[in-house]
């Protein structure tokens, strides 16, 4: 797949509240019924009540994205998420390996949107849609909607393993990554004072999936172990810690090019990896991970980037659910059989000639699928015709370390510094605020000519005391 404080003015249009004001009119004979202004989400002021009520559920790269492109003049827009900030999800795996911090990757929706105040936003999660009446309910009420708009994006799929779930670490929030960089931390301390018996499944990190995470992962590994984790344990003998892949096809990176599979392999075996492939996780314990061939592996730390699934919101009907639970769409992001709720990003399922099987669950069709659809709405108001989505694929892209990447574009394939470069590039380019490219880039400038990140810090709360 930190928080930057603001202070903002506050608008009294963005007050959420069930109480009524009337603001005295300056002359008394003018004074109407519309001069009152009920401060609740689902009543506006006189200026509003001619717009269309946009809800967006998501604040991903899809709901922000569809947000920031919406014309101000035709809709009232309420974004509605559960967490209060964006997460850049492409650098999550640095956050778990201790490359970046976590504040440098996420983003406060109130932050992104201080300059469009007309945007409201509400920190809370959706209970369920009412189709029939244009209408979601959440744990703080209620909110009406012209037009709905499902950014939800997607979680780990274990494939309704729940032993899998409980005791494997996933990697699709910022919250996930910490968990995993604590755990690791944690594991080194450990293996310090830990009975030797114990030492071996301390000492195997398995990663399961050879996806760009997957192989990200492993690398980003494999260098700490070399470059940066002797110089803070001396007392650790790292050449027993085993950086193990495990994926289910014949290659890593399976979806890209032969290219890409090969060197991606290369570079990973290099690295000092131990990348299995045609091979399966049966279970796992929190001990034992047992696979379809071969022996079971002792290991403390699983991490599981082997699938995703869509999240889903109840009163979506079943007719309009696709594989992997994602939402039926027409090639306006329409949802099957609804006039009003559109879909876009990791949740949406549009079937098209070039893709049959619908869109890649990748950044770049969320983003200009929520571009589309914020002109399209525009559109719609003004009575003009829409534009079908069609997606570009400019590339796909996967680092393994340290001047090793891969890149798929269009009319090349790149391994090695080039792709590297590149995929540095890009990534940067992408994050959202000039101050947090400014932090990535001085921390991936310090790390390549220190080898060095300084950021292994283990953050837990306290522990209860025993009695």
């Amino acid at each position: 797949m930190g928080v930057e404080k603001v202070h903002q003015k506050i608008n009294l249009k963005q007050i959420s509240g069930l109480f009524c004001i009337d603001f005295p009119a300056v002359n008394p004979q003018t004074h109407s019924q519309k001069e009152t202004i009920l401060f609740n989400d689902n009543t506006m002021t006189k200026d509003h009540n001619q717009l269309k009520k946009v809800v967006i559920v998501g604040g991903g790269f899809a709901g922000v994205n569809f947000a920031r492109h919406l014309d101000a003049k035709y809709f009232d827009i309420t974004i509605i998420d559960k967490l209060n900030y964006h997460q850049f999800q492409p650098l999550f795996y640095q956050v778990a390996t201790s490359q970046i911090e976590p504040s440098s990757i996420s983003f406060p929706l109130r932050y992104i949107f201080r300059h469009q105040k007309h945007i409201k936003i509400r920190l809370t999660e959706v209970q369920d849609v009412d189709l029939a009446n244009n209408c979601i309910h959440t744990r703080i009420g209620p909110f009406q909607y012209d037009f709905l708009v499902l950014a939800l994006g997607c979680k780990t799929n274990f494939f309704g393993n729940k032993l899998l779930s409980r005791y494997a670490f996933s990697l699709k929030t910022t919250f996930e990554a910490i968990s995993i960089r604590n755990h690791i931390l944690q594991v080194f301390e450990d293996v310090i004072t830990s009975p030797e018996a114990e030492k071996a499944a301390l000492l195997n990190i398995v990663i399961v999936g050879g996806g760009p995470t997957g192989v990200e992962l492993a690398g980003a590994f494999a260098e700490i172990k070399k470059n940066i984790l002797p110089k803070d344990y001396h007392r650790i003998d790292f050449s027993r810690l085993n950086i193990i892949l495990i994926e289910g096809s014949a290659d890593t990176l399976s979806n890209m090019s032969g290219n890409a599979r090969k060197y991606s392999r290369k570079y990973l075996q290099n690295l000092g990896v131990n990348v299995i492939t045609n091979t399966f996780v049966k279970s796992y314990d929190g001990e034992i991970l047992l696979l379809n061939q071969g022996d079971p592996i002792k290991t403390k730390s699983v991490i599981w980037a082997a699938g995703v699934i869509a999240n889903t919101l109840t009163g979506i009907p079943e007719s309009c659910i696709a594989h992997a639970n994602r939402i039926r769409v027409d090639r306006y992001n329409l949802m099957q059989g609804s006039e009003n709720v559109y879909v876009i990003g990791d949740q949406a399922w549009m079937e098209t000639p070039n893709y049959p099987r619908a869109h890649p669950q990748v950044a770049n069709v969320a983003i200009n699928q929520a571009k589309n659809l914020a002109k399209n709405l525009e559109r719609k108001i003004l009575g003009k015709p829409l534009k079908v989505y069609e997606y570009k694929d400019f590339g796909t892209m996967a680092t393994i370390g340290k001047n090793k990447a891969v890149v798929d574009l269009p009319f090349v394939r790149l391994h090695g510094f080039s792709a590297w470069a590149i995929w540095m590039f890009l990534h940067l380019m992408l994050i959202l605020s000039v101050r947090n490219k400014l932090i990535i880039f001085i921390n991936w400038a310090w790390a390549y000519v220190t080898k060095n990140s300084a950021l292994r810090i283990i953050l837990k709360g306290d522990q209860p005391a025993e009695s």
